[in-house]
Parts: C-alpha cells; sequence; structure tokens
C-alpha cells in the first residue's frame, strides 16, 4: 500500500518591521492551526524584507518546493507595500487594477472621510490573473494567484482571510497532537522517548522542557494523522513514564 499523500505549505512573512523587532508576528500560529485543520502541515516559515528581489527570490523557491504558499504583509496602500508588485514580478505578470476590488473598496470608503483616493486604490491591484480572497473584516480582499495567497498582515484582518478559505484547499487528514506532562528531565528520558516513537510508525515525538516551582520537567507532544494511533501511543508513554518513576503532571504545562 502507498503512503497517503503529505499536503505542506509554507509561509513567507514580508516586512522590515518583523525583523526590526517592531511588531511581533503573530500570524504563524494561527495559520498552522488553521492548515492542519485542512489537513495541510506548515512545513517552512520564511521572514523576508521588504527588497522585491528577496521576495521574488522567497516566493519563487517556495510556491515550487510546497502545495501552497501564503504572504503575510506588504499590502497596503502607502509606497513600501510592495508584496503585489513583487509576486507579480515573480510570476512574470503585470499589475492591474482588479475590477471587482476596485468596486469593493468604492463601496467600503463612499461614506467615509476622503473616499477611494489614490493611495487607497493601490489595495485594488493584483497581479494579471489574480483572483480575489474575501476580506469580512475590512475593506480591501486578499488575492490568490497560482498557488500563492497574498493575506493581510494585520493578524485579526489575516484570520478573517484565512477564515474565508475554509474548505477551498486541498489536503489530507488533520494530525492530531496528544501531550503528555512529566516531571522529567529531557536528559534521562532521551532514550525511552526515542524507543517509543520507534515503535510506533506514523507517530512523532516532541520534547518541550520547563522549569516550575523548582523542578525540571517537559511537555511530551505525541503527533500523527492517525488519531488513535497518536492517543494509544500517548497513553503508553505516559504508563512507561510512570513505571520509570516520573510524576506525571496533567495537562501539561
Amino acid at each position: 500500500m502507498s503512503e497517503e499523500r503529505v499536503w505542506t505549505a509554507a509561509l513567507a512573512v514580508i516586512g522590515d518591521e518583523i525583523l526590526s523587532g517592531r511588531t511581533q508576528d503573530k500570524n504563524v500560529a494561527q495559520l498552522a492551526t488553521w492548515l492542519n485543520v485542512q489537513g495541510i502541515r506548515l512545513a517552512e516559515v520564511r521572514i523576508v524584507p521588504d527588497v522585491t528581489e528577496r521576495i521574488v527570490e522567497a516566493v519563487n523557491e517556495l510556491r515550487a518546493s510546497h502545495d501552497y504558499l501564503f504572504t503575510t504583509g506588504g499590502i497596503g496602500p502607502t509606497h513600501d507595500d510592495i508584496t503585489v508588485d513583487a509576486i507579480a514580478a515573480a510570476f512574470e505578470v503585470p499589475v492591474i487594477v482588479h475590477p471587482e476590488a476596485r468596486a469593493i473598496l468604492e463601496d467600503y470608503y463612499r461614506d467615509r472621510p476622503g473616499g477611494l483616493n489614490e493611495a487607497r486604490l493601490r489595495m485594488a491591484r493584483v497581479p494579471e490573473g489574480a483572483e480575489l480572497i474575501a476580506n469580512p473584516s475590512s475593506g480591501a480582499p486578499g488575492v490568490r494567484i497560482g498557488n500563492v495567497y497574498i493575506l493581510a498582515g494585520v493578524p485579526h484582518i489575516a484570520a478573517s482571510m484565512i477564515d474565508a478559505l475554509t474548505g477551498t484547499l486541498e489536503g489530507g487528514r488533520p494530525v492530531v497532537s496528544v501531550t503528555v506532562g512529566a516531571r522529567a528531565p529531557e536528559s534521562e528520558v532521551a532514550e525511552l522517548l526515542r524507543e517509543t516513537e520507534q515503535a510506533h510508525p506514523g507517530v512523532a515525538i516532541g520534547s518541550y522542557p520547563f522549569f516550575k516551582d523548582g523542578q525540571y520537567g517537559a511537555n511530551f507532544v505525541v503527533r500523527s494523522d492517525d488519531g488513535g494511533l497518536a492517543r494509544s501511543t500517548a497513553e503508553e508513554l505516559a504508563r512507561r513514564l510512570a513505571e520509570a518513576g516520573f510524576e506525571p503532571v496533567r495537562g501539561g504545562i
């Protein structure tokens, strides 16, 4: 029997403000969580500066090596919002004003001060041949071209665009995660973890240490796209840790 296909996605976080530390990215976690529900694994994240050549390079590499590429940031109304232009360059197509996007913005800004000015109209620009992604939170839509999905950088707006895509992407089975917490220093259970993972093909076990109340411990996260296998492996791991004398931590830390 052939192995079930694993669908993967990458995320390019675009913006000098992320690299400078002025803004903390919150989109990685929400995109990864959403993708998992769609049966798609976020396999790679790259932070890219506001430099056209660097965006083009990242987009072409990531869209070729994954089923889907998402980008966040750089699609606002100011001169330094260059994501659309860079992705158009990556696809070697011109940038156009999408008529539907323009109509959406005209309606959105009709009763707002300033109306649809030239700066705001920039948010209707898309690479030629692109489709729109609905944006229930604000006027400007997201954009899809090929397997590239161009999203806003503002987390709550990106979240609404992501939600609008629910059920539209092809994927496999979602990964189920089960956490086992124990007062067990990683160095003392490394072999036990390796043996448990090796004995259960299709399972991956991650270890995440903590220090609390003067004691070391770790959360061991058992992951598999087979929910029953993930749960049974977690139960076995918990039993083996207890038998080895390590105090369980309910619900992890």
